[in-house]
């Protein structure tokens, strides 16, 4: 309800469209199964419902671990690669990132398979955010239906973490609920 009268006020300013469908991602209508791996391709797509058999978090729990400074969240979406053939002397500025407020962006960390300096680089990145506390809660994000967060959210439990969440909606369900969002640079990486 509160969507449509928002999209009601916009329309006269031809921006309904536009913001009704960034505003409300689409969900999955079937999940998919949870690999006995990690996902090596395809990392737009339905996720899972679980983590490892743990349901994802909702909205409102993954709200609840914010408010209360429970949890380190960290975002997984891949930082966006300067375009090919794009010549080395044009400035070129990435999209930006707006995350959950506090969040710790460590860009390339959900792909499948990381290089040895991409998983030294998380796992010194987990070990900075938690203070060397591997009991420290964890939420891990990206976006809708993206696997990024999955995969490295599996990855910080495979490094020994044992609170570990995975918020599947990320930011798109994040904005979705109203939440704030604040501009992000991404850790710098190897």
């Amino acid at each position: 309800m509160r969507q449509s009268l928002r999209c009601l006020t916009l329309a006269s300013l031809g921006l309904c469209a536009l913001l009704c469908t960034a505003a409300a991602p689409a969900e999955s209508a079937t999940p998919a199964p949870e690999p006995a791996g990690y996902r090596t391709s395809a990392y737009r797509a339905p996720v899972p419902a679980t983590l490892n058999g743990r349901p994802a978090l909702t909205t409102e729990q993954a709200a609840a671990l914010w408010r209360q400074g429970r949890a380190v969240f960290i975002d997984a979406l891949p930082q966006p690669p300067r375009p090919k053939g794009l010549p080395p002397d044009t400035i070129w500025h990435p999209k930006p990132r707006y995350d959950i407020p506090g969040s710790i962006w460590l860009p390339d960390t959900g792909y499948g398979e990381l290089a040895p300096v991409m998983e030294t680089w998380f796992e010194h990145s987990l070990q900075a955010a938690t203070h060397g506390d591997r009991s420290r809660h964890l939420v891990f994000y990206c976006l809708a239906d993206c696997w990024m967060s999955w995969n490295a959210a599996r990855r910080a439990e495979a490094l020994g973490y044992t609170q570990v969440d995975w918020y599947a909606r990320g930011t798109d369900g994040w904005a979705a609920h109203g939440l704030p969002l604040e501009h992000r640079e991404p850790r710098p990486r190897p």
